[in-house]
């Protein structure tokens, strides 16, 4: 039977990991080659997904990140409960590789003093906090930019710094809901259903980096920085994509279709004798590759079936048909013939499954690096690949405040004297231990 995605993987024996997957240890880039960014200098205000994800894609491209955390915990996805190594969690190892952390109390007058120090240095500004909250602390845009002009000054806010709804909280599956996205997610018979991993917080992590680069270019035409925005809001109604433009060409809601869009009978999930897989043939000339090369049957490809509008319009009749065919033979088979018929079709794996596959392994997109508490931590490469500058070599994400010393003396020129002053001040907090940090 063609399957809906919620049935697929039950009802199978998965197997079930007792220890961690062996990983290699990462291929150094090329020695000598430059990075895109290097010589960047950001100071990232940023938590949770949306922002650390923008910043770390500067950090895995040479520019220095400079994360700035409260002593009180620090990032808020350093306590999510997915996993953790040596107390940091997966969401916060997977969203902050690159960076180097400093504690600030910025409750503390001293504390925002060193903020300001450091943003009059820097190219970049990256912040996710409520709307109010940098210009309470006196660094908002405004107060910044006179004293550096060219100051590229990126906000991530959940429906953006102006107008009724600037103030309120929301997060990305609030989003999802809001914009119609989560609508056309799941199945015509359920719910709406958000993507599990937070889609619209990744998207708008990389549309915030597409805002820095894009000013960051104008700024070398121009002569100044600029102040740019990213909402998750505006992001997720961009993802409804042609569904949302569809709406607005025909006045007609979408409607939800599960693994099959618009129900099309030659995209979907297919159940083999054995095992599911996902078929993709979207148009003509591959569901007749599909019929007439693969499955034998040149009938398929005529009459009623014989375009993307009638077969649509007898979609039963004809996932009834491929139900049977498919069930006739083991899914390695199918997958055999159709990749030699050059047909777009892939298993259907688990999280489990896909880690250890040969494309992620030859593509060597998964890796350990070192980390000062836990020894290594599993690393998933950038998907962003150049071939002059490449990505630096990555550097596990850091604990609480592990720079800030370091940071204070190097970056901003501070003497042991006032940093101790600093520390007496309680800019460090609950991060004294975390204050005195010097590893690079």
């Amino acid at each position: 039977m063609a399957l809906d995605g919620r049935q697929s993987m039950q009802g199978r024996d998965q197997p079930i990991m007792t220890a961690r997957p062996p990983l290699p240890d990462r291929v150094p880039r090329k020695k000598g080659a430059p990075t895109a960014l290097d010589g960047l200098l950001v100071v990232d205000f940023t938590r949770v997904v949306a922002g650390p994800a923008c910043t770390q894609t500067l950090a895995d491209f040479g520019a220095e990140v400079i994360k700035i955390e409260n002593p009180e915990g620090g990032d808020d996805s350093r306590h999510y409960e997915h996993a953790d190594l040596a107390g940091e969690s997966a969401a916060y190892i997977s969203l902050n590789r690159g960076k180097r952390g400093i504690a600030l109390d910025l409750t503390k007058p001293e504390a925002r003093e060193v903020a300001l120090e450091l943003i009059a240095r820097a190219d970049v500004v990256v912040e996710n906090f409520s709307s109010g909250v940098m210009k309470k602390y006196g660094l908002d845009y405004a107060s910044v930019a006179p004293a550096n002009p060219r100051l590229v000054y990126c906000s991530i806010s959940a429906y953006g710094r102006q107008g009724p709804s600037a103030t309120r909280p929301g997060f990305d599956p609030i989003t999802q809901a809001e914009s119609g996205f989560m609508s056309l997610n799941g199945f015509s018979d359920g719910p709406p259903v958000r993507t599990g991993p937070p889609a619209v917080d990744m998207m708008t992590g990389m549309a915030a980096c597409n805002a820095i680069l894009l000013a960051l270019y104008a700024r070398d035409r121009l002569g100044r920085g600029q102040h740019v925005e990213v909402a998750l809001f505006d992001i997720a109604v961009a993802m409804t994509q042609f569904y949302g433009m569809a709406y607005l060409m025909t006045g007609k809601n979408p409607s939800r279709q599960g693994n099959s869009p618009n129900g099309s009978p030659s995209v979907g999930l297919y159940e083999a004798s054995d095992a599911p897989f996902y078929i993709a043939c979207a148009n003509d000339r591959l569901y007749r590759r599909l019929v007439v090369e693969v499955l034998g049957r040149p009938d398929l490809a005529s009459g009623e079936f014989v375009d993307r509008r009638l077969r649509s319009a007898n979609k039963d009749k004809l996932r009834a048909i491929l139900n049977g065919i498919f069930a006739s033979d083991q899914r390695e088979n199918w997958m055999a013939r159709m990749k030699a018929a050059n047909i777009p079709v892939g298993y259907l794996r688990t999280v489990e499954e896909a880690f250890n596959s040969p494309e992620v392994r030859e593509r060597r997109r998964v890796s350990q690096i070192p980390h000062p508490a836990a020894g290594f931590v599993p690393n998933i490469e950038t998907p962003i690949h150049l071939g002059l500058t490449p990505a630096a070599d990555p550097v596990a994400a850091p604990m609480l405040g592990a720079h800030t010393s370091d940071v204070l003396r190097k970056t901003l020129g501070y003497d042991e004297g006032r940093i101790a002053a600093l520390a007496k001040a309680g800019v460090f907090s609950a991060g004294a231990k975390s204050g005195s940090g010097t590893s690079g």
